[in-house]
């Protein structure tokens, strides 16, 4: 794995928000996450960029037997081709004349020492001298990772030309992963939404996921985990494959951009103590399979790399300040941070269209809500006035809802048909809202059930063409553009350079977020407690869904109580402890009236 030079990584943004990130800052030491859920998005923009950079291109046509795979592995390997360039250009660059070398360094934490380096050989007078420690921190340089994501439970089995079903190897979530295998990225795989076991075994078909005789690993393995149950159990089932985890990416629940996937009540700070605790633990548990394994191969463990092998923590969702990561980094001791939805209004850093980027920089925290936009049926963040929401309400008023389901990524609902369908289709919501008009159901609840229905958008699609917008690929009036930013962007309010949005970072420029701005420590409670008087009213008399409920507000306290203890400790500058204690008040009687009523 690429050495990480800074404290914090862009993590993955919907399929096309993040689908050039590394184009765009790789070559300044930035690690960044691309989507490859949409492999007909990856070969639309691998066109763009192979012509702007004069890249021969030969189209990779849907006929194409493995053309998902293909199309993602040409993809991943024009980024690296790109961002390589960009760097060794960059390494030629003269050092102290305001070039992006000169950046590269200057964003760069002062705490890293690249950054001490370039200070110290900065303020020599004898250029002799300059010159030589300029080639030695020169060579110490390195480009921020190409990491590749894919949603592990995003994983339809695929037909051939006579509707018969393909093997699994050419599933989803397998095509995408073969595409990443076959490149020629040395970086990371990050495995989200879920344990999919197919996928993960197939990990095993290749030898680039394993350690060669030099103890180098060329691909590895990110697991974005809920819990350290989740990073243990699906840790260890690798190990047995002899599969190493490279790190545990932990995300908030709900205070996160896209798919929110709630956990049973516990609270970040529960979530990330645990993590501190039991640490050890992964090693421990996982390295005597993993060396097992290789036994029974007949291969050779190194032995000297019991220290690299130790999996690196992370966390992410909904960080604003500098204080809060702080917080995150010295108390939990995390071993970096995810920082998302803020380079959403960073131009330099992701892809999104104008129209997109004026709704997001508008936004106010009543804009940011969790929908029931998603195929998926899992809770959506969103934000209102989006070219998305624009469109499917056109549609509903036309007498026209769904779309016509162009790709087909999401599709899993048999409920109508013999093959799996979307549930964002024209095809479903038509076969839907006229099972429920023909139902005994309450004139009111038909209609809750019908906007329900109707509510789902084409996320396959819209997702990506704010990205394809923005490239000129296509023209701003195709509207419908889809974004899914976590609540903590409503406290960002126009786009940003780069370089302010890394200095906000890192704590060494004004705060581009105002102080009132609630601890993400405090929003993540206020959102648990929203949730759960949602579920509150949906599950009425149900006995066995309170006493779910009812775990879930036990789990809520305890993390209350932690919020209180972190509360009055001193707080890190900009990082507002004051709106913890506010908010546990007011949501702690909150939540004791939404359980008054089963009492």
């Amino acid at each position: 794995m690429i050495q990480n030079q800074h404290q914090f990584h862009i993590p993955v943004m919907g399929t096309g928000h993040s689908i050039d990130s590394p184009i765009r800052v790789a070559h300044l030491g930035i690690h960044s996450v691309i989507s490859v859920v949409d492999d007909l998005l990856c070969e639309k923009i691998r066109k763009h960029y192979s012509g702007e950079f004069n890249i021969p291109y030969k189209n990779i046509p849907r006929s194409a037997l493995d053309g998902r795979a293909d199309r993602i592995t040409a993809y991943l390997n024009m980024v690296a081709d790109i961002v390589n360039d960009k760097f060794e250009e960059l390494k030629e660059m003269p050092l102290f004349s305001e070039t992006e070398k000169d950046r590269y360094f200057q964003l760069l934490p002062n705490s890293n020492p690249l950054k001490t380096s370039y200070d110290f050989i900065c303020s020599l007078k004898e250029k002799e001298t300059r010159d030589e420690y300029i080639k030695e921190l020169t060579d110490k340089m390195t480009p921020g990772a190409i990491d590749v994501n894919i949603m592990a439970k995003v994983d339809a089995l695929r037909l051939d030309s006579n509707d018969q079903p393909l093997s699994s190897e050419f599933s989803d979530a397998s095509a995408a992963l073969r595409g990443f295998a076959n490149s020629k990225l040395e970086s990371s795989v990050v495995l989200s939404a879920g344990f999919n076991p197919r996928l993960y075994n197939y990990l095993a078909d290749f030898k680039d996921f394993y350690r060669d005789q030099s103890g180098k690993i060329k691909k590895k393995i990110i697991l974005k985990v809920s819990d350290f149950r989740s990073a243990l159990i699906q840790g260890k089932y690798l190990a047995k494959k002899g599969l190493e985890v490279a790190e545990f990416r932990i995300e908030s629940g709900l205070n996160c951009g896209g798919h929110a996937f709630a956990s049973d009540g516990h609270l970040l700070p529960i979530l990330l103590q645990e993590f501190r605790e039991k640490r050890d633990q992964l090693q421990e548990t996982f390295q005597p399979l993993i060396q097992k394994f290789y036994e029974s191969q007949g291969w050779d463990y190194p032995e000297d790399v019991s220290d690299v092998a130790k999996a690196r923590i992370t966390v992410q969702g909904g960080i604003g300040t500098n204080g809060e990561m702080r917080r995150l980094l010295e108390d939990f001791e995390m071993d970096a941070a995810g920082w998302g939805s803020p380079f959403l209004l960073v131009p330099e850093a992701t892809c999104v269209d104008e129209f997109t980027s004026g709704v997001l920089a508008d936004a106010g925290e009543n804009e940011l809500y969790l929908s029931g936009v998603s195929p998926l049926g899992v809770p959506f963040n969103n934000v209102r006035g989006s070219g998305s929401e624009i469109h499917t309400r056109e549609l509903i008023e036309k007498g026209k809802p769904g779309s016509k389901c162009p790709k087909g990524f999401l599709v899993s609902n048999t409920e109508f048909t013999e093959n799996p369908i979307c549930t964002a289709s024209s095809e479903y919501q038509i076969l839907k809202v006229n099972q429920i008009a023909e139902s005994d159901l309450p004139e009111k609840k038909k209609e809750k059930e019908k906007d329900k229905v109707l509510a789902k958008t084409c996320l396959c699609t819209n997702l990506g063409t704010g990205s394809m917008i923005r490239l000129g690929i296509m023209k701003p009036s195709y509207g419908r553009q889809a974004i899914c930013p976590g609540p903590n962007i409503a406290w960002f309010n126009r786009e940003y350079s780069l370089d302010e949005m890394v200095d906000h970072i890192y704590g060494r420029r004004e705060s581009l977020v105002p102080e009132e701005r609630p601890h993400m420590f405090a929003k993540e409670l206020v959102m648990y407690v929203d949730y759960i008087k949602e579920l509150a009213e949906q599950v009425e008399g149900d006995e066995q869904e309170w006493k779910k409920l009812e775990r879930m507000r036990k789990n809520l306290m305890k993390g209350i109580d932690l919020c209180l203890e972190i509360s009055k400790q001193e707080p890190y500058p900009g990082e507002n402890l004051d709106s913890i204690r506010e908010t546990v008040e007011l949501q702690g009687q909150r939540l004791e009236e939404v359980f008054a009523v089963s009492a």
